[in-house]
């Protein structure tokens, strides 16, 4: 797609194009880029990662790449996402998208804090910090830790590539983005806060995209059996763990990549979310006709309330605490 293509290439150029700006316009210039950042995240990098971009695997790796602009990791990004999410939706101790440290609570089997009775007005602030975390520590531990279970996607790589990779990425990344614009005469604290805010906007939206797919009231948490084993099959399991949300809304599914049809993306990952709308009549169709879940909400705004309820439960002090 062209206009995803001249996204990727002409956002970056805002941050530094008004070094003389007042500090409101420079503010706004990056909140539009946090914008269209995360918007190149769900319609390119997603699908690039999956595969799903292009029939040509050179292009797929180039769209995934762009992941790098999100001060993300490939490596990472496919391993926690791919392997892990795709795999064990919504379980916990294996999903890794359901662990947030002790600041939140997403399953009942997290232990309980006083504080989390106040998670459901305080996430906002929290999920705006997701890329800020990419760009500064996150990567760096989920590397150590993946490179040290042996966990790859579809096939294994050299550990001191990753690191190479991953060292080079943020030192080019922060040069770009930080270096680059304060020697070329843009004052440092306005730097910093025009990364901020672009990373914060970016954040936030991908954040609770991803969130309204999983962590709402429709969206089971299965426990594993003490052999480890789940109930269902894999394919129903998606369907029981996931959901879509606003699908009949043209321009959340146009910014969103298709990540509003969740269930289509869990049940065919390889496929390009621009087919998901007619995916979803028969896979609608298929889960009546065998008596399954197919859940979704019909607006933005349910879901996002179904997430606020889903949070302020969990944030409850449960009758038995989970040690």
């Amino acid at each position: 797609n062209m206009a995803k293509m001249l996204e990727v290439a002409l956002w970056p150029r805002f941050l530094g194009c008004f070094p003389a700006s007042p500090l409101w316009m420079y503010i706004i210039f990056s909140i539009v880029m946090g914008i269209g950042t995360a918007g190149m995240g769900m319609n390119v990098m997603h699908d690039g990662n999956h595969g799903a971009y292009s029939s040509k695997i050179w292009i797929n790796k180039i769209m995934g790449g762009t992941i790098y602009i999100l001060a993300g990791n490939v490596y990472n990004w496919q391993v926690q996402h791919n392997v892990l999410h795709h795999t064990y939706t919504n379980i916990h101790g294996h999903d890794e998208d359901l662990e947030a440290g002790i600041v939140m609570r997403f399953t009942k089997e997290s232990p309980w804090r006083y504080f989390h009775k106040f998670q459901q007005y305080y996430f906002i602030i929290l999920y705006g910090l997701l890329t800020v975390n990419w760009a500064t520590n996150s990567d760096f531990f989920q590397m150590n830790r993946y490179l040290q279970r042996k966990l790859f996607y579809k096939k294994s790589t050299p550990a001191k590539k990753e690191w190479i990779i991953l060292i080079i990425s943020k030192l080019i990344y922060f040069s770009l983005w930080i270096v680059i614009p304060i020697l070329s005469g843009i004052i440092w604290w306005k730097v910093l806060i025009g990364f901020f805010a672009m990373h914060y906007v970016a954040g936030l939206i991908l954040s609770i995209v991803f969130q309204l797919a999983h962590v709402v009231n429709s969206s089971e948490h299965p426990v594993p059996s003490e052999e480890g084993e789940i109930q269902n099959t894999w394919a129903i399991h998606q369907l029981c763990t996931t959901t879509n949300f606003a699908t009949k809304n043209k321009v959340i599914n146009y910014y969103t990549g298709g990540l509003n049809y969740q269930i289509e993306h869990h049940l065919f990952p390889n496929i390009s979310h621009v087919h998901y709308g007619k995916l979803a009549d028969i896979i609608k169709k298929t889960a009546q006709e065998f008596m399954l879940p197919y859940n979704e909400f019909d607006t933005f705004s349910d879901a996002l309330w179904s997430h606020f309820q889903y949070l302020k439960k969990l944030g409850m002090k449960p009758t038995h605490q989970v040690l």
